[in-house]
């Protein structure tokens, strides 16, 4: 079971204490995301995540910040989402103090020096180039700009190279100063330590963090009244096609069965979309169907790879299945899909790393920690009623969006994209 403390600035400390373990993982997450970002600073949580990195006045370069942690048997990392950014150790438990130590060094100490901004943005350029080379990663890009047209969401979390080169160091260290506070913020704890030792070794790392005033709205519109899709050829070997529908957020009761719904359609090998479009049609390596839950939106996807000839008869056949379901899904698929998913969250959270950030984004995003016992009564409560309900109130026709990234110049024809 997890415990909280909010410290007097706001900063809420959560741990989960695991004896069996031998490691601890610690994870800063922040509600810091591209989704909060004006378009003209597109990139710029991702730019302060790299910088963060670089230095600080104790630890002047990166090569010192990381050995500090790789020298005692450690990891450390961050990573930049939409609505969220985590920075994160793991550590044998006795070291969870050097933990301690260079993650508050790191977040209240960076110095953001322009030399290092000049050479990071040079990085992240090599990043970006390296995402549009990739066809699969650029379908998934080109569906996020057909579900939130000219919205956050639609954006990419890196930014453009035009955005990020004209990001300035006075508009980097103005954003971090304005989200980067205790009251935005989530400290996670996982691992071979009480609640209250943790709680006592990162209130003193970071007492001098100040809180301030916050926004934490951003513009989100799943407002769609026809279908949409979108071809970018380019010379590769497959066509990768990504469809989607507007789905639920992390708030809505009903996002555990939206999950289970996409895990009878795409999840594991005995999947209907896995049967039928790779073991009877051969038509795809990998096709699988996922959710994506924010705070005001959310959306089902489905992806596959597929040859260049065969873009038109897989949609065709993806959206037989999608049809399919919403006429109903049977007991046996229920149960599989219960129990797969209560499987797969059973055994990730026997790590501490994924306990630590399962507990701390709930948290940061929806202020609210459901235990794993809760999920898992909220899984095993769905009906089959429950799932053509969702699946009758996502999957229409106006809602569907296709992004084709590969050789094909035109794509199915638009009276294709339609469900039964």
């Amino acid at each position: 079971m997890h415990k909280i403390t909010v410290l007097d600035n706001g900063l809420r400390v959560v741990t989960n204490f695991m004896p069996h373990t031998r490691s601890v993982c610690m994870a800063v997450l922040v509600g810091a995301g591209s989704c909060y970002e004006i378009e003209r600073e597109a990139g710029i949580s991702h730019f302060a995540e790299h910088l963060f990195f670089k230095g600080t006045e104790r630890r002047p370069t990166a090569k010192e910040l990381s050995q500090d942690i790789e020298g005692i048997g450690g990891t450390i990392n961050g990573g930049t989402d939409r609505e969220l950014t985590v920075y994160w150790c793991k550590v044998a438990y006795h070291h969870f103090p050097t933990a301690v130590d260079v993650l508050s060094d790191l977040l209240l100490h960076s110095r953001f020096h322009a030399d290092d901004m000049d050479q990071e943005r040079q990085v992240i350029m090599e990043e970006i180039k390296m995402n549009l080379d990739l066809p699969q990663q650029r379908a998934g890009m080109v569906l996020n700009e057909l579900l939130w047209p000219e919205q956050p969401l639609g954006r990419e979390v890196l930014g453009d190279k035009e955005t990020v080169a004209s990001i300035g160091r006075g508009e980097l260290v103005g954003y971090v100063a304005g989200r980067y506070l205790p009251n935005n913020a989530v400290v996670s704890v996982a691992g071979n330590i009480a609640h209250e030792d943790a709680v006592a070794q990162v209130a003193r790392a970071f007492a001098r963090w100040s809180p301030g005033e916050l926004s934490t709205t951003y513009p989100s519109d799943d407002s769609q009244s026809s279908a949409r899709m979108r071809v970018e050829a380019r010379d590769s070997e497959q066509v990768h096609l990504c469809l989607a529908v507007h789905g639920l957020s992390h708030l809505d009761p009903q996002r555990f069965t939206v999950d289970l719904l996409a895990t009878v359609l795409g999840g594991g090998m005995s999947s209907r979309l896995f049967t039928e479009i790779r073991e009877k049609r051969g038509l795809a390596y990998d096709i699988h169907c996922y959710t994506d839950h924010f705070v005001n939106s959310g959306s089902v996807n489905v992806y596959a790879g597929v040859d260049p000839e065969n873009a038109e008869t897989a949609t065709a056949a993806i959206l037989d299945q999608l049809s399919a379901v919403k006429r109903g899904t049977t007991p046996d698929e229920l149960t599989r899909a219960q129990e797969l998913s209560k499987g797969r969250l059973y055994l990730r959270l026997e790590n501490t790393y994924n306990v630590a950030l399962w507990h701390g984004t709930q948290e940061v995003l929806a202020g609210r920690i459901l235990t794993m016992d809760e999920v898992i009564s909220i899984v095993d409560a769905v009906t089959l009623d429950d799932l053509t309900e969702v699946a009758e109130r996502l999957l229409t026709s106006e809602q569907l969006n296709l992004a084709l990234v590969g050789p094909v110049k035109d794509g199915p024809s638009a009276d294709l994209l339609h469900l039964q």
